[in-house]
């Protein structure tokens, strides 16, 4: 389970993870992330190797998809858990702010 949440502790993976539960599959140079290709194949060696996508070679293009049934098969609703939680994050800006309206 380690090996998930290093995986998932990354900002530029979850935005790999989040767009894979958005569209299922994807090829792998349309993620909307701004790395350079060495950087963001070395995020998916990382997702890969934690279990967490699965990569195919489709003629010369490599598909992404998220393992959402394995992990839920193993960890039930833990992605969708990280998911959730990443998306409602408090920001720096954001917990500033609701301390002063807060006082």
């Amino acid at each position: 389970m380690l090996d998930i949440l290093h995986a998932l502790a990354d900002p530029t993976r979850m935005t790999i993870v989040r767009t894979l539960r958005a569209d299922l599959a994807r090829a792998c140079g349309t993620f909307p992330v701004d790395v350079a290709p060495s950087t963001l194949t070395h995020h998916f060696r990382v997702l890969r190797e934690a279990g967490v996508i699965h990569q195919r070679e489709d003629g010369n293009r490599r598909w992404t998809t998220l393992r959402v049934e394995d992990l839920d098969a193993r960890f039930p609703s833990l992605l969708d858990a990280i998911i959730n939680a990443y998306d409602h994050q408090i920001t720096p800006a954001t917990a500033s702010t609701e301390r002063a309206e807060i006082a």
